[in-house]
Parts: C-alpha cells; structure tokens; sequence
C-alpha cells in the first residue's frame, strides 16, 4: 500500500516512515510535564485543604488557601509549594503520555473523523483516561501522601515500599475506584466540551484539517476545564480521604457517608478553587502544547 513501509520488519504502526503512537506519546508526555510543573503548587494546596477537613470534627476550623500558601512558605520557604513533584511527573510523563495516545489509537481504531461528536468524545476520553489510571494507581496514591504532609516518606522507592509492606496491594490501589470516578468522566467531560468549543469556531483548515490559533485552544480549554471539574469535584475529595485515611475511610460507600456527616453537603467541594484552578489550567496548556506538537510532528 502507498505510504507504509516496505520492510516487513517494521510494525503495522510505522506509517509513513513515522511512529504515529511514540510521537502522540511523547507530545502528551512533554505538554503534561511541563503544566505540571507549573501548576504543581495548586494540587499541593487543594490536598492539603481536604486533609485538614480530618483535623477538626466541629467544622470549626476553616483554612482558605491564602491561608494554606502562607504556612507552606513559612515552613518549607517557597520551594515547599512544589513538594511532591516527583511523583507527580512520575505520574503525569506516562500517564499523559498513555492517555493522549491512547486517544490516537482509538480513534484510528474506531475510524473516527474530526469533529468527533459528542458521544465519539465523551467515550474515547473515559476510555483512555480509564486505562491509563489505573495503571498509575500507586504513584498516584504516593502523589497524594506526599502532598499531604501526614505521611514522612524520605522517597518514591520508600514510599511505595513501606505501603507494601504495611498495607499490601490494597494500599497501593487505595482510592482507585474514586479516583476513575473522578477522571474518568472528567477527561470524557473535558475532550466533549472542548471538542464542542472548538466546532463552535469556523476554523481555517489547512489539507482537510481544522486549524485553530492556539490561543482560541486554550481558551477552549479553560471553560471545558471549569464545566469538568464542578462535576467531578466530589469524586476528588472522596478519593483522598480514601488515600490519605484508608483505616478510617475503608470503601468509597463509607467515606460518602462520613464526608457528608461531617461536612455536609460542601464537604464534597472542600478545595475545589485550587483544584478548578490547576486542572483547568494545566490540562488547558497540556491540550494546547498537545496540539501545537502533533501539528508539527506532522500527526495533523
């Protein structure tokens, strides 16, 4: 066939004399490290207010994020705002990576055309972000203790080691279900509003494709950012208290319950300004960078 590979050593997946899969992976991979290092701060500050939500039974006891940023840098000076990075990159190189190519797989797979509709994005978003997620469960369990500042771990290979070894398989997989109940549906979310968005442009097209400033990308971003999260916020606080508290908060139906008694109804939205904040953000650069390099590596 014209435009694949004669060698019969190459892999079906070499097209064009390129790797469509190693490029959509390592162009997700640098947009994800890239927002996450810049809007690490952000997560620190949302973890650490649904932490605290433990530290008082009376409700008395209320931290803004103000608050939060100003103990941080007194204690650890400013650097402190990026504790738990290394984890968070571990997660996010591969797991960005894997979700964005995931997305290119599929849609290659499934004979997907750009626009993608509403239900086409909404499936392959949950799809991707599932896979990925859960492969990534432990860092992401080590991601949140980190943050946290409850737990003294000197390093990820300690970390992952002394929860192994006090809490099995089971404690690196703690909150998973949360935690894709959280992502899931936020990338499927995320990708049908941003898609949406972007059809609701007219789009210079450039070979058949659309094109877009990227700054009509991010902007495009922002506002799916901020519809996905308000729904998935809940979903968030839940799976850290599973994290962060697993003998107190034993199954996703406990900690429904012990959140909503102790907190009520805004429990489930404690730490939500800095969470819509980060997310909406970095996954708004993330998709923007992600565009920009599948555009110039020629995926596009």
């Amino acid at each position: 066939m014209e435009g694949h590979s004669t060698d019969p050593k190459c892999g079906e997946m070499e097209i064009n004399g390129d790797y469509p899969l190693v490029k959509s992976f390592i162009a997700g991979s640098f947009s994800g490290t890239f927002s996450t290092i810049l809007f690490q701060p952000l997560d620190l500050v949302k973890t650490r207010l649904q932490s605290r939500m433990n530290n008082t039974h009376t409700g008395a006891y209320r931290c803004s994020m103000l608050t939060t940023v100003i103990q941080i840098v007194q204690k650890d000076n400013v650097f402190g705002l990026w504790r738990g990075i290394t984890p968070s990159i571990t997660r996010v190189v591969p797991g960005v990576g894997l979700y964005f190519s995931s997305l290119h797989w599929l849609k290659h797979a499934l004979n997907l055309e750009e626009p993608l509709t509403a239900l086409q994005a909404v499936s392959l978003g949950i799809t991707a972000r599932t896979m990925s997620g859960a492969l990534l469960i432990p860092i992401t369990v080590v991601k949140t203790r980190f943050e946290s500042g409850v737990y003294k771990y000197k390093g990820m290979g300690d970390a992952l080691r002394l929860i192994y070894k006090y809490e099995g398989i089971k404690g690196l997989s703690s909150g998973l279900a949360p935690t894709l109940l959280r992502d899931a549906p936020y990338s499927g979310l995320y990708l049908m509003f941003y898609t949406q968005l972007k059809n609701s442009f007219n789009p210079v097209t450039e070979n058949g494709h659309m094109m877009l400033a990227p700054q009509t990308h991010f902007a495009c971003g922002i506002l799916a950012g901020v519809f996905a999260s308000v729904v998935t916020h809940p979903a968030d606080v839940i799976k850290t208290k599973m994290q962060l508290y697993p003998n107190e908060y034993k199954n996703i139906h406990e900690a429904i319950f012990m959140v909503h008694r102790k907190h009520g109804l805004i429990g489930y939205f404690n730490g939500i300004v800095p969470r819509m904040l980060r997310r909406t953000l970095m996954t708004a650069m993330a998709w923007t960078v992600y565009e920009e390099m599948t555009r110039n590596l020629g995926l596009k």
